[in-house]
Parts: structure tokens; C-alpha cells; sequence
């Protein structure tokens, strides 16, 4: 579907066989698409890290595999795709209430990141934005209370990012906390609270304390506020659209269409965007 919108120029990598075998049992022609064999799925994975690393692909997209088969490829010490930031995930959707895309980060990758950390997740989400074409990014440092406690560990780290965004540490976006999820997206919940803040209430970027809220929210979202979502790893030499493998055409649609304008901005190629073999 991804490369009947012109998005991407597939190459597929797994079993042949199997690849062939559903390919025909869902009536999808894959005549044009190249075929990089693979014995199984982590000999997968390790083929698209490979040909990601050698360029031969500008990006990697999953397929049918477990998410930790190919990120675990992708984080090992010789995948060449490392950077100085931590890998993190960042949901993109499309939420009736919200008046454009809302980010949410990082609820798939980190389990209960520290502060330095959070401070990758939190620029790459604003690199992110930006390459969608935010231009007012406002980050939200979401834990349960919008006040500083020593006893909840995620006000303490909003507290010193927001330090950190202020002494330059983070850059590109207004970021602010902590603030509670309602501090966060509802101006009338921010005035009731007398928050003073250019992020609360307007925020388009939630940053979550960690995996499990994180995870429990953006499902929350698409499940019960039918919300549009699409995922994309950040902070690696190459784009990884990551969805899982209930998500709807839509949604891998979608995560490919944003891998491609990541890759895009990263290397100043708006007006030239395409994905494939010597591409």
C-alpha cells in the first residue's frame, strides 16, 4: 500500500518462500519488489541492518517479527547505525480533540529510562516534530502531579529537563514540567490550577515517566478515542518505522509516510524523497 502511494520503493527481506507464499494467498502482486532472503526472522533483521548500515536502504520498516528482534540487531555494539543518542519511540496521532498531530514518547522502546535518557528522548521527539513540519513545539514532561515531589521520582527528572531545555541542554521546542496530563492538553484545567506556563494546555508533544504509562496511554487513545497512530524509532542512523502487527494498513502507511520525511529532513531532500535501492 506504502508503495502504491509512491511513498517507498520496497525491499523486502525474510524467507522467500514464505514471503511468496502470502503474497499470493492475499492476492499482492510483488513482481516489481526485490527480495533479500533471509533463513528466518532474525537472519532478517540482521540482513536489513546490514543493508542499512551499507546504504543501501535509507530506512527499515517492520514486518512481521517481534519489535525486540529487529531493535536488539539495531542496538548491537557493530549494527553501525548508532548515534550519540539513546534510541527511543515516538507515537504520531491524530486525536479528534487535538487541533494537529500530538506526540507522544516514549512508550514502546525505553522500560524506566534515567535522566540522560530522557533527555535523548526528549530532543529526538523535537527533531521529530520539526521534520513534520511543527513549527511551535510544545513540550509536555507528563507525571501525576504538576508540582515537585521528592517521592515521585518522575517530578524531579521533569523539573531538570525543563532546567535543561533552559540552559540550552534541549533545543528547538518550549518545554515545560512536570505537569499532569490534563495540565498539559486543557487550557481550562491550566488556568483552574494557576499554572503560568507556554506548554500547559497547549502542549503537542507529551513526554510519558516511562514504558508503562506510556504504553497505557497512546492505547488508550487509539482504542477508546479512535485515535489515527503511526510509529517511528528515533535517534538511529536510519528511520525505523515500528508498528505493531495488529496495527491496520493506515497505520503502517502512515509510519512509512513519516519514516521518509525524517530521512528527508535529516539529509535536506524535501524535494527529492525516495526510499530503495540506489535511490
Amino acid at each position: 500500500a506504502a508503495a502504491s502511494a509512491g511513498l517507498i520503493v520496497p525491499v523486502i527481506v525474510g524467507n522467500e518462500g514464505r514471503v511468496r507464499r502470502a503474497a499470493s494467498e492475499a492476492s499482492i502482486e510483488i513482481g516489481a519488489f526485490e527480495i533479500v532472503t533471509a533463513a528466518h526472522s532474525h537472519d532478517a533483521a540482521a540482513r536489513a541492518v546490514e543493508l542499512a548500515r551499507n546504504g543501501d536502504v535509507q530506512a527499515l520498516m517492520k514486518g512481521s517479527l517481534h519489535s525486540d528482534e529487529l531493535l536488539h540487531e539495531v542496538a548491537r555494539s557493530d549494527s553501525g547505525l548508532h548515534t550519540e543518542r539513546r534510541i527511543s519511540h515516538a507515537y504520531v496521532m491524530e486525536v479528534a480533540a487535538s487541533a494537529g498531530p500530538l506526540l507522544i514518547t516514549d512508550a514502546v522502546v525505553n522500560i524506566q529510562p534515567n535522566l540522560d535518557e530522557k533527555r535523548d528522548i526528549v530532543q529526538n521527539v523535537i527533531d521529530l516534530a520539526h521534520a513534520l513540519g511543527i513549527a511551535d513545539v510544545r513540550v509536555a514532561l507528563l507525571s501525576a502531579v504538576e508540582s515537585v515531589n521528592a517521592r515521585i521520582t518522575s517530578t524531579i527528572d521533569a523539573a531538570a529537563l525543563s532546567k535543561m531545555a533552559d540552559r540550552g541542554q534541549i533545543q528547538g521546542a518550549l518545554v515545560d514540567g512536570p505537569l499532569a496530563l490534563d495540565d498539559a492538553i486543557s487550557p481550562e484545567a491550566a488556568a483552574e490550577k494557576n499554572i503560568v506556563s507556554a506548554v500547559a494546555g497547549l502542549a503537542n508533544v507529551l513526554v510519558v515517566p516511562d514504558f508503562e504509562s506510556g504504553n497505557m496511554l497512546a492505547k488508550a487513545l487509539i482504542l477508546l478515542a479512535s485515535a489515527s497512530d503511526a510509529g517511528i524509532v528515533l535517534g538511529a542512523r536510519a528511520p525505523i518505522a515500528l508498528t505493531s502487527r495488529a496495527d491496520t494498513i493506515a497505520t503502517h502507511v502512515a509510519s512509512a509516510a513519516i519514516a521518509r520525511l525524517l530521512y528527508a529532513a535529516e539529509h535536506r531532500e524535501l524535494s527529492a524523497m525516495t526510499f530503495g535501492r540506489d535511490a
